[in-house]
């Protein structure tokens, strides 16, 4: 049973991707009701935190309901990462991890994120800041390396646990890849194996089915596994997995009035979370996974994304629980488009 400093998880925990505009707190509670073991906040600037950007700060709310819970930060310099992480320490999170693997080109180019992974020596002395400076349990989520002449993550998994970080998440791709391409997980299984390594070692990338879950659990050894885009409109993901790796079963896939009750959940805590203007505008964006494999389901979800209030959007939602009644969409691997997949960063 792994662990993170005191941090308890349960046998082969099941971890949420930190997704940039993605795993906020509405998104968070729908995946921890269906099983999530431990999530993040969407990643948060150091240089944010510090001139106290309402962005930022916003990123930093959490509920008891999310524990254990991570805050997740990012950063260049050594200073305004030890800066961010006091911070991060007066809000209580569970751990306070650090963001080495977003590949998103605004972030890269200011030397932070994967742009990280060209200086190994500069990520050690962040790393170190960081956890001289919070009482917290310190993670890392990074890549295999910058592209494929530079995987340089077994020298990184060494290093970083030598400096004090307590687990360590590795998505298996280089920078180079962004989300493109077949995550290749043998680093990740080589870095689990090496004897010199004894902190939890998480894998990332490409987990979308109970089946896939079990065999790279098998293959690679991995203490646990991280899942981003497969459990966006799919929160029952986790559960899925979960069931599967404790009894061999599949279970039956959600209902459509599952989904559409998740989906109000979802909406509901969105607005509480961020207002009816804002809340019922970010949920946009959640409608077409939601509903994925409904046939001839256009009408309904160009009507989602342009009404204005909770009640109309409740409506549709009545009429498409109606309409496809008893329903049980083929399961189907979802996420965001190319184009969406740039503003997420796990």
């Amino acid at each position: 049973m792994p662990s993170i400093g005191q941090i308890s998880l349960p046998d082969f925990p099941l971890l949420l991707a930190p997704m940039e505009d993605v795993s906020d707190p509405p998104f968070r509670f729908v995946c921890k009701q269906n099983g999530a073991d431990l999530m993040y906040s969407e990643f948060i600037s150091s240089e944010g935190l510090i001139r106290d950007a309402i962005k930022s700060r916003q990123k930093l709310d959490f509920s008891e309901f999310e524990r254990p819970f991570g805050i997740q930060i990012f950063g260049g310099d050594e200073e305004a990462m030890a800066m961010s992480a006091r911070i991060v320490d007066t809000v209580q999170p569970d751990l306070v991890d650090i963001n080495y693997g977003c590949p998103v080109k605004k972030v890269v180019c200011k030397g932070a994120g994967a742009g990280v992974l060209k200086d190994i020596d500069l990520m050690v002395r962040l790393t170190s800041a960081v956890v001289k400076s919070t009482s917290l349990p310190v993670t890392v989520k990074t890549r295999l390396g910058w592209d494929d002449n530079s995987k340089n993550i077994e020298e990184v998994a060494e290093r970083l646990q030598d400096v004090g970080i307590k687990a360590l998440t590795i998505h298996g791709r280089t920078r180079a890849q962004l989300y493109k391409g077949e995550a290749d997980w043998s680093l990740i299984g080589k870095i689990k194996n090496n004897p010199r390594i004894n902190i939890p070692i998480f894998g990332n990338g490409d987990i979308d089915s109970p089946q896939k879950a079990l065999a790279y659990k098998n293959r690679y050894g991995v203490d646990g596994i991280m899942i981003g885009r497969a459990a966006i409109g799919y929160p029952w993901i986790f559960r899925e997995i979960k069931h599967y790796l404790q009894t061999g079963e599949i279970l039956p896939l959600p209902t459509i009035e599952e989904r559409v009750e998740v989906c109000r959940t979802h909406l509901q805590k969105s607005i509480e979370w961020k207002g009816d203007i804002v809340g019922i505008f970010e949920m946009r964006r959640h409608y077409t996974n939601y509903l994925k494999g409904l046939p001839h389901i256009k009408e309904y979800r160009t009507r989602l994304v342009t009404v204005k209030t909770k009640e109309e959007v409740e409506g549709i939602l009545e009429e498409v629980k109606q309409a496809f009644a008893g329903m049980v969409p083929e399961r189907q691997v979802t996420g965001f488009s190319a184009g969406q997949l740039e503003e997420c960063a796990y």
